[in-house]
């Protein structure tokens, strides 16, 4: 298994907006049909789906990117691509095979909990061309394992919140972290957004939380309002579907009048926080652009060039960043991000991944939740 770090800049055609699309159910049965760009695809998601308005929403971006559709004009949906979405953990094995068996050129899973999964399919498989988002364990020829140094984007909107929360002149502010299912990818996220926020107030209080679901909004939500109630003044949430609880709690506090904060994930959730025509609860996004890599995956199946690999997108590849959408993020606070930004790029600060790593840096809290496995 070749492991290497994408370090090149890669263009990426951003789309506007992030829409909710409902559309045809999948084509089932037979075999997918041949399209302009030669090759066919199908997405698999969790119970959270392409609707999450996250995660799975920016790997079916990248297909539609990759294709030339839009959210709004899925042409060649049923034909060159579809998506699947498995309600509960004991379908991913049959929606794996189910794609295998109707001979898609490249079948694509999204988040660490097919892993099992799709190492056991694509063992079976060996002729079949998988593609797994955020894995990097899977060790087979026959799949491409796509991982990002979330840690460094969530560096940023650590000191993004830190920044804004000195500049609005909040006294001993607290942060907080709510996660989906614990776990060395959801760490990532954690343990830089503490480190983020503690490079610009070292001894600010934080506090983490997490859901053990990816689809429990409400969690997140009556978590997120014990933790404004308590003095928390932005919370980053990085848990699917449930983050949006988060979100949800944040924009009543906003219409109430309070200076509480949501971070969105994966996507720019400014739009989802929004509670008046410009104004959003959501004070800025880690970016993931995991649209970034669906395009790679099936630009290696359409050149030919697709082999068994883990590649890593990181803050230099523009696989991950933050989003100044926000007009409450003053010129001043994006001018000292982008300094921090290309201080990780230049290698100047190193941001810790693991939480083992992260517990030897000073002043690093010791208490956190988030797990190294």
């Amino acid at each position: 298994m070749m492991k290497r770090m994408v370090c090149c800049a890669i263009l990426i055609a951003t789309m506007a907006g992030v829409s909710v699309f409902a559309g045809a159910r999948p084509q089932q049965g037979g075999t997918p049909e041949a399209t302009a760009s030669g090759i066919t695809v199908r997405l698999l998601t969790d119970a959270t789906g392409i609707d999450d308005k996250s995660f799975n929403a920016a790997a079916w971006r990248g297909i539609l990117e990759f294709y030339g559709d839009t959210w709004t004009n899925t042409r060649q949906r049923g034909g060159a691509y579809d998506v699947v979405t498995a309600q509960t953990q004991d379908m991913y094995i049959p929606n794996l095979r189910q794609a295998t068996d109707e001979q898609y050129d490249l079948i694509v899973a999204t988040g660490f909990t097919f892993a099992d999964a799709v190492t056991e399919v694509a063992k079976g498989n060996p002729n079949q061309k998988f593609m797994i988002v955020d894995v990097d364990w899977v060790n087979r020829p026959n799949v491409l394992e796509a991982i990002f140094a979330e840690q460094e984007g969530s560096y940023l909107v650590g000191v993004v919140a830190a920044l804004k929360a000195q500049a609005d002149g909040i006294e001993n502010p607290k942060f907080g972290f709510i996660g989906g299912v614990p776990g060395s990818t959801i760490t990532k996220f954690e343990i830089g957004f503490v480190q983020g926020v503690l490079s610009v107030i070292p001894d600010a209080q934080i506090l983490d939380y997490y859901v053990n679901s990816w689809g429990e909004p409400g969690l997140a939500k009556t978590q997120a309002k014990n933790w404004y109630d308590s003095g928390v003044y932005a919370i980053y949430s990085a848990a699917g579907g449930s983050g949006n609880g988060t979100i949800a709690q944040a924009k009543e506090y906003r219409i109430q009048g309070k200076n509480v904060w949501a971070i969105g994930v994966d996507s720019d959730q400014h739009e989802e926080g929004l509670y008046t025509a410009t104004d959003s609860a959501v004070l800025t996004s880690m970016i993931k652009r995991v649209e970034t890599s669906l395009i790679y995956g099936l630009n290696a199946v359409k050149n030919n060039t697709f082999k068994g690999e883990v590649i890593t997108f990181d803050i230099k590849a523009n696989g991950v960043g933050y989003s100044t959408t926000n007009p409450a993020i003053s010129e001043d606070i994006k001018t000292k991000v982008e300094a921090v930004k290309q201080q990780i790029i230049s290698g100047q600060i190193k941001v810790a991944a693991t939480n083992a790593q992260a517990k030897a840096l000073p002043g690093f809290p010791q208490d956190l939740k988030a797990l190294d496995n």
